[in-house]
Formats: structure tokens, C-alpha cells, sequence
């Protein structure tokens, strides 16, 4: 069964857009363009993605009253609100705060996380940009192509690390003593070598990685 997308936004070019697009990806998409009946349809709804800026009632007033009534139900605030106060107050309540302008493809993987997390989508199925993967008989596809992409153990080792700390910026020795289960030795190129390959099978341009981002001087991190 297809998951179910509350999405509440009075901006009626926005609104539009992200149900198309939601519902282009095999989403049941309910938009409402204020909180008045919002109550009406969290029955059916297995997240919510919440303005700001609404008619009536705005949207940390809706998103505290929803957490309160659905306190296991995902919240993900979608505005142009962009201070550090408007994020505080936000994440007071909701479980991730997203700010306009956006790519589609991360808010998808955003979406996706928040669903895993509340059991609605299982762990070992994700889509990430153009890869589709099934942890659970450890297959990756690209959707682009449709080709299964095969890693090496090492390749594939690393890559799910990463899927398990997604947007975190990962040092070369946490990455290589996970992976390695050994001690990590400064300036070993062993990690960077078997990265350069990963980047080659998993990326569209493996020359300007989009997935696997290097944070120089540090080590790596994967961008959703």
C-alpha cells in the first residue's frame, strides 16, 4: 500500500507542484490549503508536511495540536522561514524542518527517512536520487538505466555505512575502522581508492559527485 502525504500549504503553485510530483512517485497525496479540516484526514495520513505561513491558524499552532493528538505521526515543516528562531520553534514539535527552496529529490529522501523512522515504510526498501536499493537481499538498481549496479563486499560495506548516517559528515578513520574493523592509519589511500570506485558505479557524474560529498581535510559525507 502506497504511503499517504497530508500536505498543508495555501500557496496554490506550490501545493500543486509537490503533490504532482509526490504523486508522480507513487504517493496518495491529501492537500489541504489550510488547517481547518486538517483533523478531518490525520486518520489516513502517514506524515504530514506543514507550512508556516497558512490562513487561520499557522502552522506551529496546527503542527503543536497534531503532536499532541498524533504523537507518533511524522511532521516535517516546509517553509521560506528561514531563522535560527523559526527553526527552534519548529523543531520543538516537528521532526524535520525544510526550507524553501528545495531540490525534489531530497525532500523524496527526507520524506523517506521520517517514514522508515515511524515504521511505515520498511528499512530495507529506499529510493536515493536515481538508485533504487533493497537492503535485504543486498540489490541495487538504477532506475535511469534499469541495471543493477554490483558492488564489491568493501564498496557495498562502505555505501551502507553511509546509508545508516545519511547527511553526516564521516571522518576517513570512523569510516575505515567500521568497514575495516581495524585500526586506521593516517595517510592510507586505501578508503579514497575504494570511495573513487564506488563514485564510479553509484554517481551520474562520478567526476562531480552529487551523492557522496568530500568535506576536505576531514572525510566524506552522504548528501540526501
Amino acid at each position: 500500500m502506497n504511503s499517504t502525504i497530508l500536505h498543508i500549504e495555501d500557496d496554490p503553485e506550490i501545493g500543486s507542484w509537490v503533490s504532482d510530483f509526490l504523486t508522480g512517485r507513487g504517493y496518495e497525496v491529501i492537500w489541504l490549503n489550510s488547517g481547518q479540516n486538517v483533523m478531518e484526514h490525520m486518520g489516513q495520513a502517514d506524515l504530514v508536511l506543514l507550512d508556516i505561513m497558512l490562513p487561520g491558524l499557522d502552522g506551529y499552532t496546527i503542527g503543536q495540536r497534531l503532536k499532541q493528538k498524533y504523537p507518533d505521526k511524522p511532521i516535517m515543516m516546509l517553509t521560506a522561514r528561514t531563522s535560527m528562531e523559526d527553526k527552534l520553534q519548529g523543531l520543538s514539535f516537528a521532526d524535520d524542518y525544510m526550507t524553501k527552496p528545495y531540490h525534489p529529490d531530497e525532500l523524496e529522501a527526507r520524506i523517506q527517512i521520517l517514514l522508515r523512522r515511524s515504521g511505515v515504510v520498511s528499512v530495507d526498501l529506499m529510493q536515493l536520487g536515481h538508485l533504487k536499493l533493497d537492503r535485504k537481499v543486498n540489490l541495487i538498481m538504477n532506475t535511469e538505466t534499469d541495471t543493477e549496479i554490483v558492488l564489491t563486499g568493501k564498496q557495498f560495506h562502505i555505501f551502507m555505512y553511509f546509508l545508516d548516517h545519511p547527511n553526516q559528515i564521516l571522518t576517513q578513520r570512523q569510516i575505515y575502522e567500521a568497514v575495516w574493523e581495524d585500526l586506521y592509519i593516517k595517510g592510507d589511500r586505501t578508503l579514497m581508492v575504494h570511495i573513487r570506485h564506488l563514485r564510479e558505479k553509484i554517481e551520474v557524474d562520478p567526476s562531480h559527485p552529487k551523492l557522496i560529498e568530500t568535506i576536505r581535510g576531514i572525510g566524506y559525507r552522504l548528501k540526501l
